[in-house]
């Protein structure tokens, strides 16, 4: 799913084996004056040789914005990694003040689970994207780079997941 905001980039592609933790980075809800910027980053923890990726370690990351915090990780069970995602997009409104961009997302795992962020409810889950038979192996995000005092800044407003292919 694709949107549609402001001047945003597409960032660096990051790759690992197998992805199975799903981390987002959100700013909280600002309230009616401040400038609300909800999804700012995503991060992945993907296995290496069979076993999990410790959260001390490097996680997989691709650009985020500056506002907000990391959440607590979510993994998928045991043995599952994550196959697809589903991207919450709050659509353009000409007439709004402040734009978000994405607001959440939705992760599927090999084992049917799903993983919900904890984003803003703001917008529409867009459909989900093919699935990955062998898994996600990497991120993109597609980040609005701040545009300074009194300016609307959405951040991330899009991201690709790479499928494994070996």
């Amino acid at each position: 799913m694709q949107s549609e905001g402001g001047e945003c980039l597409w960032g660096h592609t990051e790759r690992c084996v197998r992805a199975n933790i799903l981390d987002e980075e959100m700013e909280p809800y600002q309230g009616a004056i401040k400038d609300d910027t909800a999804m700012n980053g995503l991060r992945l923890f993907c296995t290496r040789g069979g076993r999990q990726h410790r959260l001390e370690d490097n996680p997989v990351e691709s650009q985020s914005g500056p506002w907000g915090r990391w959440s607590e990780p979510q993994w998928c069970s045991t043995g599952s990694y994550l196959v697809g995602f589903s991207l919450r997009v709050e659509p353009i409104r000409p007439t709004a003040q402040d734009y978000m961009g994405a607001t959440d997302i939705r992760m599927a795992c090999s084992d049917g689970q799903i993983l919900e962020g904890e984003g803003l409810s703001y917008g529409e889950y867009g459909e989900w994207s093919p699935p990955c038979g062998k898994g996600v192996c990497g991120i993109q995000t597609k980040v609005e780079p701040q545009r300074g005092a009194l300016k609307d800044d959405s951040a991330l407003n899009d991201c690709r997941l790479l499928c494994c292919t070996g």
